[in-house]
């Protein structure tokens, strides 16, 4: 199948390599509706379910962010209980346009692993969707530690070292309304690039030249010296794979996001009003 296996693909990429490659469903929803619910009633059929809060985050904490990455033996765990060997290539879909599905992929890829975002989510799927619970082998996956390169603390994402970019939609990086979390706003100095405005509304990917255009008018020319954040870790992982696809490079992901920002008291804010950056202390 190649090394060079990009960040995203189509289904017909998929439908010409069916059996090659383990699928994956990562649905999940913030205001905690079961994505394993979900699965059940209905998926892409040979499909593997992977919790994200199971398998994907560790124990969430004001200090650490609703979803830390978890301990490596954890994942690995997860990984092998859904039959994924460290050679296998991992394609991942959710219902999100693929923005949630972005932390499993953006996980396997940092650690080496050959892994994509189905482009278009379960929706590309073109037949009909099956309740029939796939249970694979158990995998060999082997736990690997979280590369430094990979991954930002609170004191790189709030330093002018780096150029900090948001994920999260607009109105919650303004400071207009954040319904989860202590304190609304963004890291002072951050740009926004929303990873859902990468998205047509049927949750394809707009042409690259029209997303490139959505980080250049933020300032994001290069993944290099580049820390993305979201809420917690999640789907700041989209931006990340989507300059990876763009051959921008690699960012740096900071995992506790603004669940983690937002509780640090002592830590300034900014939002926006009536056009006007408001620094809060």
């Amino acid at each position: 199948m190649g090394d060079e296996l990009k960040p995203f693909v189509d289904w017909s990429w998929c439908a010409a390599r069916l059996g090659t490659f383990v699928l994956a469903d990562c649905r999940w929803y913030l205001d905690g509706a079961s994505g394993e619910d979900a699965y059940q009633s209905g998926h892409v059929p040979g499909a593997v379910f992977i919790d994200l809060d199971l398998w994907l985050s560790g124990p969430a904490s004001p200090e650490a962010g609703r979803n830390p990455l978890p301990d490596p033996e954890v994942f690995a765990d997860g990984m092998r209980e859904a039959g994924i060997n460290d050679a296998d290539t991992v394609v991942v879909y959710d219902d999100a346009g693929g923005v949630i599905a972005a932390r499993l992929v953006w996980m396997l890829r940092s650690t080496g692993h050959k892994a994509a975002v189905l482009n278009g989510g379960m929706g590309a799927y073109p037949g009909e969707l099956s309740t029939t619970t796939s249970q694979p082998g158990k995998g060999d996956f082997t736990a690997q530690g979280w590369p430094a390169g990979h991954v930002a603390d609170i004191s790189e994402a709030a330093s002018s070292r780096y150029l900090t970019m948001d994920a999260r939609n607009r109105d919650r990086f303004e400071g207009r309304q954040d319904p989860i979390d202590p304190r609304p706003g963004h890291i002072p100095g951050a740009a926004n690039v929303p990873c859902r405005e990468n998205l047509d509304a049927a949750g394809y990917l707009l042409p690259e030249p029209q997303i490139r255009q959505n980080f250049e008018r933020a300032g994001v020319v290069s993944a290099a010296g580049t820390i993305t954040y979201c809420g917690s870790g999640v789907t700041a992982c989209h931006n990340l794979l989507m300059m990876e696809h763009l051959g921008m490079g690699h960012g740096k992901l900071f995992v506790g996001g603004w669940s983690q920002y937002g509780h640090a008291f002592d830590r300034p804010v900014e939002i926006l009003l009536d056009h006007s950056v408001l620094h809060l202390e």
